[in-house]
């Protein structure tokens, strides 16, 4: 299967490099801006959905042949999945752009349906595989999050239409976020990981039972999140802060494990820019949840808010995904390419197809914008936040462009 995945993946790296273009545009005014405006929704939702919830797609439907060694329930209702959440997605995105609350609440409710097909075809898929295991019951979990977080998105665009929500926004507004940050990219990322991350180092007779504790963890970490922020019980936000802590500790743990046991000098640059990146995670929830539990307060201040969250999405779920990409995209396009006729004739090798120093350069550069972006955000300063993202952009849209050249090897 290549030109299902290969969709969701191609237009996942245009929204991304949409992103970035447009971000250049205007840095400092939508960053430093209101962060609950049309043009704060806009751009996030770019990079959420439009980047990397396309990506993930893509890379469920691409990876689970190879974890569960079975063909997907349906290719066609995968396409016609493609069809309704980019149409949604995009419409979603105009209504944002535009501040047309009607076109908010229509495609919110056709992005709803594809996501629903998604989970269908996917949980149709694991079903008829019956192996249960801490990687498919981690992709079963975060998709079962992606839908709540889709519900709770069109609930809030009814609400904007038809103005139903009242008070309750700003509850059902940090719900939607937990759900989609902590439940649908931490499970996916982590479940996945759990795969691909002994694959690229080439490592056997690894530990695994952590794997069960961060499921445990982040899993009652995603609920009682969920639950805290819903009813307004900072006692449950509290826990739940802890709970995913201690998820990202047993994380970050078996990593190090699967690393020890490694067979290959390197996995590659961009799969060291994950493991990095889980590192820093770890220290900034560590950090977070300590001042959460000391002030609670704190949480209301938007700018601690819209700083960890660029910390989260953009230090840890884009970068993993970039570094995943690096590999992915190579693999993909090779067997499709290639594969029929390795062994045949003389074809190249997937690391000729993207070499690894421009990759950990790429990443690099992305690096050095990211954390002089943080830095800007922390003492608000709009001067350092408009050059470091602009590096930051720059880099990250040349680096897209790297891995797209790989379509043309």
């Amino acid at each position: 299967m290549f030109r299902l995945p290969f969709a969701f993946i191609v237009t996942g790296m245009i929204s991304f490099v949409l992103f970035h273009l447009l971000t250049l545009a205007d840095f400092a005014g939508w960053i430093a801006g209101e962060p609950e405006s049309a043009k704060g929704w806009f751009h996030v939702h770019l990079l959420v959905l439009g980047w990397a919830t396309m990506i993930a797609m893509g890379a469920v439907y691409q990876l689970i042949n190879v974890v569960l060694q079975t063909e997907l329930h349906s290719r066609k209702l995968g396409w016609i999945h493609y069809g309704l959440f980019t149409v949604g997605t995009t419409g979603l995105l105009a209504g944002f752009r535009t501040v047309q609350t009607q076109w908010i609440a229509s495609f919110a409710v056709l992005a709803f349906a594809g996501i629903i097909l998604f989970a269908w075809n996917i949980g149709a898929t694991l079903w008829k595989a019956k192996q249960w295991n801490p990687v498919t019951i981690s992709a079963a979990c975060a998709v079962g999050y992606l839908c709540l977080t889709a519900l709770s998105g069109m609930m809030m665009g009814l609400g904007f239409r038809f103005d139903i929500l009242g008070e309750l926004h700003e509850r059902w507004l940090g719900t939607h976020i937990w759900l989609g940050t902590v439940g649908w990219f931490g499970l996916l990322i982590t479940g996945f990981s759990y795969k691909l991350l002994p694959m690229f180092y080439l490592a056997h007779g690894y530990p695994v039972k952590l794997q069960q504790w961060v499921i445990m963890a982040w899993n009652a970490a995603v609920l009682l999140g969920a639950a805290g922020f819903l009813t307004g019980t900072r006692m449950l936000v509290g826990a739940a802060l802890l709970l995913l802590t201690a998820g990202l500790a047993f994380y970050n743990i078996h990593i190090s494990q699967i690393a020890r046991h490694k067979h290959k000098k390197t996995p590659g640059a961009g799969i060291k820019w994950t493991v990095w990146s889980a590192r820093l995670l770890l220290a900034v929830c560590a950090a977070s949840t300590a001042a959460y539990l000391f002030n609670p307060k704190l949480a209301a201040d938007e700018r601690i808010v819209v700083f960890v969250l660029w910390v989260y999405l953009y230090g840890w779920v884009a970068i993993t995904m970039m570094g995943y990409l690096s590999k992915i995209v190579p693999f993909l396009w090779w067997t499709h390419k290639y594969g029929p006729d390795a062994g045949k004739k003389k074809v190249p090798t997937m690391g000729q197809l993207l070499a690894e120093k421009p990759v950990h350069t790429g990443l690099s550069v992305v690096a050095i914008g990211l954390g002089g972006l943080l830095v800007g955000l922390g003492l608000d300063i709009a001067s350092v936040i408009t050059a470091a993202g602009s590096l930051l952009s720059a880099a990250a849209i040349v680096y897209m462009l790297m891995i797209a050249r790989v379509f043309t090897r």
